[in-house]
């Protein structure tokens, strides 16, 4: 069987599945008492030990902790390694992200590892270098690492997290409870979560933040959708009333500068809320530890200094940790471990890729009999029940963006308020000159307008009718847009990537590049 780990990118957490995650911590497990005992001999089977491998790191953006044991842990590899220094990159003079890594792709650099503040910049670079390696018949496909973009994701600091709390969680994949403190907002690290702690069978989370740094929204569901019990406190006082506190607390350091004038003028009173204290001691559970991604804050420490040399300290050994779970996943991307690995069975069932669906009516109606108010039409197209549920006013707003999008504006036509017979109000479009229409115009209809009704008007009867539903993917329309203006495939990048979004479990639409969750109204361009 061959190693499923080889050239795999890591973009995302849910990257691995969680049996491969669980795979991983074993293996860091091995080698983490291998280098700490000093066995030799167990350390090589980890390494790569090929002066030609390629390695190579970029970050785009100011770090030390994840830069430095990525390149510590590069050299335990006795491999090539290279950094690209930014300030002096082309990058700087407008040369797109594309260009750049395509470029040193082709100087036999096998691994990237990545930062920037461009979210999904990753996945993009594994797209597009993958098929430039293939069009210059290059003998290998790059893989890459995120090391942090902007707001979206941290996997390999999940992965580093995620093995601290194993140790001290006797390595039990059973349960976990995790209090998570401070900026909940900004935080990359803390929103990694949302699919990270899916690696525990049952997963309770307590978000602790003033509501102005409170957990995405977005964040929060993707908590609930996978099946995560999930609590809100505005501050580690209130936290500490109730009965029911986590052993696990993870820091994060308030990233006010973020949010302006109005937020820094409430500083003191937002660190206070989310600032451990001695007076909170004697309320702690035993066996508490504490956790950060660091840096701490000189000035403002979420976990003030004299907590250092106590037993709460866990962020020192869960940075150490960092070392060796990068090892292991360079080992794993390099295809040196990873052969022993065997996937069950279990396969994701295919999504249904059926968005359109026909309709069979019982008997031919003519649709003057269920219209209101809207002279019958001898040929054309209607489409009705459009937000159902909604006021009259958003779905008037909405039909002028369905028209837009579905070309209908250009000829005759109209739309309508009506009601249903449970009485809630709903758009109907009608459009009298005949249109041929396209499956992939048909796929637009079902991304602009899930839920509605598509009727064929041939001689005044419905011919045709159809019910669209939410497509599993949509991709390849130019009108298509994430408002993130963070995104790599937001026009504000110059980057020229057409958006991508996949269908989420609760029928919106998240970038695939990003993540960033949007209705079925928000994804088209202005």
């Amino acid at each position: 069987m061959s190693n499923v780990f080889k050239g795999r990118s890591l973009n995302i957490i849910e990257d691995f599945s969680i049996e491969e995650r669980r795979y991983f911590f074993r293996k860091v497990m091995e080698l983490k008492k291998a280098i700490l005992e000093n066995d030799q001999a167990k350390q090589d089977e980890y390494r790569i030990n090929d002066p030609d491998f390629g390695i190579y790191s970029v970050f785009l953006e100011n770090s030390t902790r994840t830069r430095e044991s990525f390149k510590n842990a590069a050299k335990f590899h006795h491999a090539k390694f290279s950094e690209l220094l930014t300030s002096g990159s082309s990058i700087n003079k407008g040369e797109s992200y594309t260009d750049t890594f395509n470029t040193i792709s082709g100087y036999q650099n096998s691994i990237f590892i990545v930062r920037s503040t461009v979210e999904g910049l990753t996945k993009l670079l594994s797209e597009e270098t993958a098929v430039y390696t293939k069009r210059n018949g290059l003998p290998y496909t790059p893989a890459f690492i995120n090391a942090g973009d902007g707001k979206h994701e941290h996997p390999t600091q999940e992965l580093l997290d995620e093995f601290t709390f194993l140790e001290d969680n006797d390595m039990s994949f059973d349960s976990i409870h995790v209090a998570l403190v401070g900026d909940l907002y900004h935080g990359r690290t803390v929103h990694s979560k949302a699919d990270g702690l899916k690696l525990f069978d049952h997963v309770k989370v307590d978000l602790i933040a003033p509501n102005e740094l409170q957990m995405p929204e977005s964040y929060v569901e993707k908590m609930e959708q996978n099946g995560f019990e999930v609590r809100s406190f505005s501050s580690i006082e209130e936290y500490l009333k109730q009965p029911e506190i986590s052993t696990k607390w993870y820091f994060t350091r308030p990233q006010l500068e973020r949010m302006g004038e109005r937020i820094l003028q409430k500083q003191e009173q937002l660190r206070q809320s989310i600032t451990f204290r001695k007076e909170f001691l004697d309320k702690l559970l035993p066996d508490t530890r504490f956790y950060h991604p660091l840096p701490r804050h000189k000035e403002h420490p979420t976990i003030p200094v004299w907590l250092d040399s106590m037993p709460l300290n866990g962020w020192e050994r869960q940075s150490i940790n960092g070392y060796y779970c990068r090892i292991v996943l360079i080992s794993l991307i390099a295809g040196i471990i990873g052969d022993d690995f065997v996937p069950s069975n279990k396969e994701k069932a295919e999504e249904e890729d059926e968005y359109i669906h026909e309709v069979k009516e019982r008997k031919e109606k003519k649709y003057a009999e269920y219209s209101e108010g809207i002279k019958p039409i001898k040929n054309g197209l209607v489409i009705d029940h459009i937000c159902k549920g909604e006021t009259p006013k958003e779905i008037r707003e909405h039909m002028e963006l369905i028209s837009r999008v579905m070309h209908l504006d250009d000829g005759r036509g109209g739309h309508w308020i009506s009601r249903s017979s449970d009485g809630q109000f709903k758009g109907l479009l009608f459009c009298p000159d005949a249109h041929n229409l396209t499956q992939r115009d048909l796929k637009r209809l079902a991304t602009v307008a899930p839920g509605s009704t598509l009727n064929i008007i041939k001689d005044g009867t419905v011919a045709e009718k159809y019910r669209a539903t939410t497509p599993p993917r949509v991709y390849d329309f130019d009108d298509l847009c994430c408002t993130n203006e963070a995104c790599i495939t937001h026009p504000v990048n110059s980057e020229n990537v057409p958006a991508k979004f996949v269908r989420t479990k609760d029928g919106q639409f998240a970038c695939a590049y990003c993540g960033r969750v949007h209705s079925f109204k928000e994804i088209w361009k202005k």
